[in-house]
């Protein structure tokens, strides 16, 4: 009984080995199309919010600059 014993602990090991194997082999392409999907969709908001502004808007937006009389170039 003793000899059983031992050779069930092999027998589990490759058990184990195989269903981590075959774990660890899947496919994990299925979750990048949504992935980069969503990352299309951050560079677009991402460049959108680089938009130049005139510096009309740009004064309501920074009072603290436009009262100090300072001008900021726009940058692209």
């Amino acid at each position: 009984m003793a000899a059983l014993a031992w050779l069930l602990i092999p027998l589990f090991a490759v058990v184990g080995a195989a269903i981590w194997g075959s774990w660890a082999s899947r496919n994990k392409t299925i979750g990048d199309v949504a992935e980069l999907a969503g990352y299309a969709r951050f560079r677009d908001a991402m460049e959108r919010s680089h938009v130049t502004t005139p510096d009309s808007v740009r004064a309501e937006r920074e009072p603290a600059a436009a009262a100090a009389g300072v001008t900021t170039s726009p940058t692209s």
